[in-house]
């Protein structure tokens, strides 16, 4: 018996009303992974409707219940799994949690070693937790597959998002001119990210105002998204997190869609930005591992600005 802790765990698949505080198994790590000790954890929207959420696969897999959520995570090492070297107990680390495996709003989680990184020394574990999923989204589209080289322009929708946020970062300290699209309230938040450009999205046409983009970098989906080829370059990149994007007949632009994976490197990518101040995690608030139904209730509801953390121990 490994003993037990408490976590947020979903017993049935469903929204925010399926999550129970309780106690529940402590995990085993397995070989090659690594037993964490959870100091902080984030929620991300739509996980919960996400099908390898609640099973072994990203499509029609077999039910994996019960489970725990958030995929995002930051804590110190408890135990090494068998075969698992370049770690020791009691370091701090973060890392983003495979999608179909249990997550970090628990005490404890098992993680594979080579999905973690130490944790940037700059922050603490509540803002480190707010940083992997969306940081390696920004960052894998960005560079991974956009290839933003410095000078070109970039538009990234939803500039006050949890992605967005760090989707501007990432682009202004590659050396891209950066425009954003936000709610005028966000405006001079989302300046502050780095933006060179704010267009309020409820007032502007954002296809009004942005000409000959190298790359569209979009958090929004629908119509956003379908109208952003009017604003790419010939040759141009579209690159959609929510949705897949589709090129309109004739176009030479090119459109990529991809699900963000755990990155070891990418994660030490980030890490120098923040180590350099040109990345800061954006945190909209922290609440208690037992407010976790309620954090990803107001996903579905209220507007932020960054990540909701959960505080863990």
């Amino acid at each position: 018996m490994n003993g037990t802790m408490r976590a947020v765990r979903g017993h049935r698949r469903g929204g925010p009303e399926e999550l129970i505080y309780e106690v529940a198994p402590k995990p085993v790590p397995g070989h090659g992974d690594v037993l964490i000790e959870v100091r902080a954890a984030s929620v991300t929207p739509g996980e919960l409707d996400w099908d390898a959420t609640w099973t072994d696969s990203f499509d029609d897999g077999r039910p994996r219940l019960p489970i725990v959520p958030s995929k995002e995570f930051s804590g110190v090492v408890a135990e090494l799994g068998h075969g698992v070297t370049g770690f020791r107990p009691g370091e701090a680390v973060y890392g983003l949690i495979p999608f179909t495996r249990d997550g970090a709003a628990a005490e404890y989680v098992s993680v594979p070693a080579a999905d973690l990184a130490a944790k940037p020394g700059s922050l603490d574990h509540e803002r480190a937790a707010a940083l992997p999923l969306a940081g390696l989204t920004a960052w894998q589209g960005l560079v991974t597959h956009a290839g933003v080289e410095p000078g070109q322009r970039v538009l990234v929708h939803g500039g006050a998002g949890g992605v967005g946020s760090f989707a501007v970062q990432v682009a202004a300290a590659l050396g891209a001119e950066v425009t954003a699209t936000a709610a005028d309230r966000d405006a001079d938040f989302v300046r502050g990210l780095g933006a060179d450009t704010v267009i309020d999205y409820a007032e502007q046409r954002f296809e009004n105002e942005v000409k000959d983009a190298d790359v569209v970098f979009d958090t929004v989906g629908g119509d956003t998204l379908a109208r952003s080829w009017q604003v790419l370059r010939p040759g141009g990149v579209l690159v959609g997190v929510v949705e897949p994007p589709e090129p309109p007949e004739g176009s030479d632009a090119r459109a990529v869609f991809f699900v963000v994976e755990p990155d070891r490197a990418g994660l030490e990518e980030l890490n120098a930005l923040v180590d350099a101040g040109r990345l800061i995690p954006q945190v909209d608030r922290i609440v208690p591992l037992e407010s976790a139904p309620g954090a990803y209730a107001a996903l579905e509801r209220e507007h932020r600005r960054g990540k909701i953390v959960l505080r863990v121990s």
